[in-house]
């Protein structure tokens, strides 16, 4: 009995097993938890570096696959003539109601405080809510403003799409179409990601004469020339919804509810600009 007692605790015991256990998970969890502060900033220019680029792409002025430009410039340099702009969607005017460094529009749309519930008719998008505040990216030259960049996202068939559509200074005239996030097929739906599919966007019409959004994505093209063949863009094959889902985003974003009121405002005061000019 004496032996025994002096032999003390049993290492091997299930106690002890499962206090190295516990002992060992905590230093775990403290070096993951360190690695995850100290990696957070690093994360975070990255996400901001790869916004960057989407948008370039979208605008046509970054290659799918390349980070510098034609002409050497680095994306920091390219998006150094773009100017970051809160926008009020139901206005159409700028505001500086939120920061835009760290706003999300997305993460707003999920608050009901700062975004609006859509109905049946209108959320042709399938968004749910939209939030009140988004942003817009400008890019502008000696001569004003050169393309116009937007976020736009929608619901395509297993879940939303996420990307930028870009305009030329009419505001009217597509420049680019490019989706940085989606869940669709690979080889149907996900074929948003072609960039041949991609160039068909390019000078197609956002607006019809009566300014309403009118993209249409068609399996059979219209003739060449033709009124309709301007709002007109191939559908994905074999990819109904997605197809279905691309075009409700593009003139959800365009719409009313969306951008639309904004660059009705910008096309006014560029028409502004232009009768000024001629006096």
């Amino acid at each position: 009995m004496a032996e025994e007692m002096q032999k003390g605790p049993n290492k091997d015991g299930l106690a002890n097993t499962f206090l190295i256990a516990v002992f060992l998970c905590l230093i775990c969890s403290i070096v993951v938890s360190g690695l995850a502060v100290s990696l957070k900033p690093m994360q975070q220019l990255n996400k901001e570096l790869d916004q960057k680029k989407n948008i370039l792409r979208a605008a046509g002025l970054l290659a799918a696959d390349s980070d510098i430009s034609e002409d050497g410039r680095t994306v920091e340099e390219m998006f150094a003539d773009f100017n970051v702009r809160a926008v009020n969607l139901d206005s159409g005017e700028y505001t500086d109601v939120v920061n835009v460094e760290s706003y999300d529009p997305i993460r707003a749309a999920a608050d009901g405080t700062v975004s609006i519930g859509l109905s049946e008719d209108d959320d042709i998008a399938t968004l749910g809510r939209r939030e009140n505040v988004s942003l817009v990216f400008i890019k502008t030259n000696d001569a004003g403003i050169d393309k116009v960049v937007i976020p736009v996202r929608g619901f395509g068939l297993w879940g939303t799409l996420y990307g930028y559509l870009a305009l030329e200074s009419d505001f009217s005239t597509i420049a680019g179409l490019g989706f940085y996030q989606h869940k669709e097929t690979p080889g149907l739906g996900g074929e948003v990601d072609n960039p041949k599919w991609k160039q068909g966007w390019q000078g197609v019409q956002l607006y019809d004469e009566g300014g309403q959004p009118a993209v249409d994505l068609v399996k059979l093209r219209s003739p060449v020339n033709s009124d309709a063949s301007r709002y007109e863009v191939d559908a994905l094959s074999g990819a109904t919804f997605t197809t279905r889902g691309v075009k409700n985003l593009v003139n959800f974003w365009a719409g009313d509810l969306g951008f639309g009121p904004f660059l009705q405002k910008l096309k006014a005061q560029q028409m502004q600009a232009s009768v000024g000019g001629q006096h």
